[in-house]
C-alpha cells in the first residue's frame, strides 16, 4: 500500500500526529509520503521515519498523489489543497478534521464554505473527537467518524529545579500555558486572570511558551499593566518546562484533543482548563474544569489548585491514570489503516 500524507499550515499537533502515523505505516510496510511545509522537515524528521518528503503545492501533489491508494490530508488547509490536487482522479481522500467552530464574519464564512467543500470532497472525514464528528457531519461529510488522535509524550531529562531558577520561580509558584499566541487560545482571558494574581504572596508567575500574531498585543498589555507574565516565545522544549511548573492552564475558546493537556496529564501536573470542545471528553475528572470566557473563574481555578495540596496530589494522580485510558499510537496507527485497507477495498 502505498500513502500521501498531507500537511497544511504544519501544526504542532498535526505535524505530530503525522510524524506517529508515519512510524507506525512504515513499519507496517506501508510507502509514506509526506507532503508538507517545507520548515517542519527539519522539526519533525519525516525522512528519518520512513517518509518520503514532497513539498505541498497543488502542482506536486498531483504528481504524488496519482500514483497512491490513499490520500490522507491533515486540516482544512491540506484538505484544500489534497481535494484541488486530486480532481479527476479516482483515489479516496481521508481528511483528519482539526478545526473548531469556525469564527464570526466574512472570514469565518469563507471557512465554512472551504469545510463544506473539503468534508464533501472526503470519503471518510476523522475527528479527533465527537464534537469534531458532529461538526465533520454538520458541513456535508458522507462518513464522519471518532478516530482520537494521541501522540508520543516528551521525555523529561532535566532538572525541574534549574528550569525554575532560569524562569525566576524558584520561590513561587509557577503557571505555564502553551500555544500559538492567536485569538481562541484565550490569552487575552488568561491575562485578566493573572491580573488577579498580583495580590498573592507570593506572586505566581505565568509563562506562555508559544509565537504568533498576537505576541505584540500581549507583550504590550504585560507591560502597561505590570503583570506577573512572561512571554517565552516557541520552546523546543515543552516537556522540561511543564514538568516543573506547578499548574498548567489551557485558557481556550476551543481545542480538540489539546497537546498541552494531554502532556500535563501524562506528567501529573495540575491542569486547570475551560470545558470547551474536546477538553472534558479528554480529561475526564482528572482536571479542574471552568467555563470559557469568565477570567475570574480561571483564576479562582489557579487558586484553587496552588492553596490545596489535597487537590494538587489528586490531580498528580488522577492525571496519569486517565492518560493510560487514552488510545495508544500503535491503536491509533492500526484504526487509521484499517479505514485505509477499507477505502482500497471499496470499488472507484
Amino acid at each position: 500500500m502505498s500513502t500521501v500524507q498531507v500537511l497544511g499550515g504544519g501544526s504542532a499537533g498535526s505535524s505530530a500526529h503525522v510524524r506517529s502515523l508515519t512510524t507506525g505505516l512504515a513499519a507496517r510496510g506501508v510507502a509514506v509520503t509526506v507532503c508538507a511545509p517545507v520548515e517542519t522537515e527539519g522539526e519533525y524528521d519525516f525522512t528519518g521515519a520512513g517518509a518520503r518528503v514532497a513539498p505541498a503545492v497543488v502542482s506536486a501533489l498531483r504528481a504524488v498523489c496519482a500514483g497512491a491508494d490513499v490520500v490522507h490530508a491533515h486540516g482544512l488547509h491540506a484538505g484544500v489543497r489534497a481535494a484541488l490536487a486530486l480532481r479527476g482522479q479516482r483515489v479516496p481522500l481521508v481528511v483528519t478534521w482539526h478545526a473548531g467552530p469556525a469564527a464570526e464574519g466574512p472570514l469565518g464564512q469563507l471557512t465554512r464554505l472551504l469545510e463544506r467543500r473539503v468534508a464533501r470532497a472526503a470519503a471518510v472525514v476523522l475527528g479527533a473527537s465527537s464534537d469534531q464528528v458532529d461538526e465533520a457531519r454538520r458541513r456535508g461529510a458522507r462518513d464522519a467518524r471518532l478516530a482520537p488522535v494521541t501522540v508520543p509524550g516528551g521525555v523529561v531529562t532535566g532538572d525541574p529545579g534549574k528550569v525554575r531558577a532560569e524562569l525566576g520561580a524558584v520561590e513561587r509558584p509557577l503557571v505555564i500555558a502553551v500555544g500559538s499566541l492567536v485569538p481562541y487560545r484565550g490569552y487575552q482571558l488568561l491575562l485578566d486572570a493573572a491580573r488577579e494574581w498580583r495580590a498573592l504572596d507570593p506572586m505566581p508567575l505565568l509563562v506562555i511558551a508559544g509565537e504568533g500574531p498576537q505576541r505584540e498585543l500581549l507583550a504590550r498589555r504585560i507591560e502597561t499593566e505590570a503583570l506577573p507574565v512572561r512571554l517565552l516565545g516557541r520552546r523546543p522544549d515543552v516537556t522540561e518546562l511543564l514538568a516543573a511548573a506547578d499548574v498548567a492552564v489551557l485558557p481556550a475558546r476551543w481545542e480538540g484533543r489539546s497537546l498541552l493537556a494531554q502532556e500535563a496529564l501524562r506528567l501529573g501536573v495540575p491542569l486547570v482548563a475551560t470545558a470547551v470542545g474536546g477538553v472534558p471528553e479528554l480529561v475526564g475528572d482528572a482536571a479542574v474544569l471552568v467555563p470559557y470566557g469568565d477570567p475570574a473563574l480561571l483564576s479562582a481555578g489557579v487558586v484553587r489548585v496552588l492553596s490545596s495540596p489535597g487537590l494538587r496530589s489528586r490531580l498528580a494522580l488522577a492525571g496519569p491514570r486517565q492518560a493510560a485510558s487514552w488510545p495508544s499510537e500503535d491503536d491509533t496507527v492500526a484504526q487509521v489503516l484499517a479505514v485505509y485497507d477499507e477505502l482500497r477495498e471499496r470499488p472507484r
